[in-house]
């Protein structure tokens, strides 16, 4: 998914070193769809500002719209085809619709303390990447619900917050191009890419 912002030729390129279908459209008719979409193999979470004809270009993945105050689903959720891990300040009812669109168990967490696991982090079926200043006890509950290996890293020249730095998934990762050669090998490590 990309923004109608990208230049057809950049979005293309993203679409073919995922190898994945490309998909240009707005979110609640913002550009930035990463900050407002949470998906898997199984179906896609977004904002629940998102409009009907927005949804419908997703098709014929399943998707849905958070209805929770906290929406922002890309930087709230954290997930990958195996479970997810969400902001702890969503209710239960917003827990249980999340598990239901993505087809996947669910739980609430932090990384580094931030309650905003979908920037703090990045998860693939292979591995998680997460801000570098994240606790034993978080990278257990990664671990355990994403049921992948858990690494810490920064990318695009040191930021922490990953989530927000990376677009990935098993066959690879687009970053930012401030991202250096140390970072690009932790993320091809942690990530399974090697």
């Amino acid at each position: 998914m990309v923004g109608p912002e990208v230049p057809p030729r950049i979005a293309r390129s993203m679409a073919e070193a995922l190898e994945v279908r490309l998909v240009e459209t707005t979110i609640g008719g913002a550009g930035v769809v990463g900050s407002l979409l949470a998906m898997n193999s199984h179906g896609i979470v977004a904002t629940g500002l998102a409009e009907p004809a927005e949804l419908a270009r997703l098709e014929p993945t399943r998707a849905g719209r958070l209805g929770h105050r906290l929406n922002a689903a890309g930087n709230n959720i954290l997930c990958n085809d195996i479970g997810a891990v969400v902001h702890p300040g969503l209710d239960a009812d917003s827990v249980a619709q999340v598990s239901e669109i993505l087809g996947v168990p669910v739980v609430r967490g932090t990384v580094a303390g931030m309650r905003t696991v979908g920037s703090a982090a990045v998860a693939t079926n292979k591995g998680v990447l997460c801000h570098p200043h994240a606790r034993p006890q978080e990278t257990e509950v990664l671990r355990e619900a994403l049921g992948v290996p858990v690494a810490t890293t920064t990318a695009n020249y040191g930021t922490a917050q990953v989530g927000a730095c990376l677009v990935a998934n098993t066959r690879g990762a687009i970053m930012g191009s401030r991202t250096t050669p140390i970072e690009m090998g932790r993320i091809e490590e942690g990530l399974g890419y090697l």
